[in-house]
């Protein structure tokens, strides 16, 4: 390891202790929270940190590492430096699947984060599988895979506003979710959300040589003996997983799956091997970081209107969409790189 790799391992394993005191800290001292996290403190200080504060940054961790994964291995896959959750139709499915079985009452809906996890994933399968077949006449071209993925997302989102439109009593309830929102969430959330980002992070990094013979074209993959459908589907259901059960847990956070893959790319370079785990810590702290901000920012308007605040979601689409700007007016010479 170069000393420069060295430095920039170490920067993005600092920036998680960061983060997690710049959530910890709101509103209290970073003395009190310390002393509240080893059981020191006042009782109302230690119960909020340690059952309030502590599971959501936790849970704002391991849902931004989910979607830095999928992110990654999407854009390895397609060969695309836009490809997302968010353009793919994984992430427009997940939301439908959750919506309707909100919506509808299926089974399985009533039993809270676990079973709407079951329902979102459905509905990510659902999305890339509709990419994966419409597109399958264009295996080989990853550029109509993305623009057949923006058009399935357009349907399913389509699809989730007719089931709003049908019970618009919910819909108030669920906007903040459908912007992306880590309010409310606590231990049963993180104990649902950690398994999940082991099983993702484990089989990504696994197929990282393979995502990287992908990333150079599907002509060359077939060459080497790689089998490109296999592999391409293996690691769509991988990206469907891994970012499914982070939409059902804190909703819809639009670009963390651009935003994580670019970023680690620039700083580690583009092999998998490295990539993978980098996303993931860039997710991670995009997340933390964007509702640490939210937290405050909702704190300083109006502490009575916090529970209503502003989400995370609305700041990671703003970063977002400044990224895909500027990536969509660079050219490329290296697809997907």
């Amino acid at each position: 390891m170069t000393a420069r790799s060295f430095a920039v391992w170490a920067a993005l394993l600092g920036l998680l202790p960061l983060v997690v005191l710049l959530h910890l800290t709101t509103g209290t001292s970073g003395a009190d929270s310390l002393a509240a996290l080893v059981g020191g403190g006042d009782d109302l200080t230690r119960r909020i940190v340690t059952e309030l504060r502590l599971p959501r940054v936790l849970v704002a961790l391991a849902a931004g590492a989910c979607l830095g994964v999928a992110g990654c291995v999407l854009q390895a896959v397609l060969r695309n430096p836009l490809a997302s959750p968010e353009v793919t139709g994984i992430g427009s499915g997940a939301v439908l699947g959750a919506v309707a079985a909100t919506v509808l009452g299926a089974a399985g809906a009533e039993r809270g984060p676990a079973g709407l996890a079951v329902w979102a994933i459905v509905g990510g399968v659902v999305g890339g599988g509709l990419l994966w077949l419409v597109a399958a006449r264009a295996a080989r071209d990853e550029h109509r895979l993305v623009v057949v993925g923006v058009l399935v997302s357009a349907v399913l989102s389509g699809a989730t506003l007719v089931l709003l439109t049908a019970r618009p009593q919910l819909a108030g309830a669920l906007t903040q979710w459908l912007i992306g929102s880590l309010t409310g969430r606590g231990w049963v959330h993180w104990h649902l959300l950690w398994p999940w980002l082991l099983a993702v992070s484990v089989a990504a990094v696994a197929i990282a040589g393979v995502l990287d013979v992908l990333a150079v074209g599907s002509d060359h993959a077939a060459v080497v003996g790689v089998e490109v459908r296999t592999w391409q589907g293996g690691a769509l259901l991988v990206a469907v997983l891994a970012a499914s059960v982070a939409i059902a847990t804190v909703g819809a956070l639009a670009f963390v799956g651009l935003l994580a893959p670019h970023a680690a790319r620039r700083l580690v370079g583009t092999a998998h091997r490295a990539t993978i785990p980098a996303s993931a810590l860039l997710g991670a702290v995009t997340v933390s970081a964007a509702d640490a901000v939210a937290t405050r920012v909702t704190a300083w308007v109006s502490a009575s209107e916090q529970q209503f605040g502003l989400p995370a979601g609305a700041i990671t689409a703003v970063l977002g969409a400044l990224v895909l700007i500027r990536v969509a007016r660079r050219p490329t010479t290296s697809k997907g790189q």
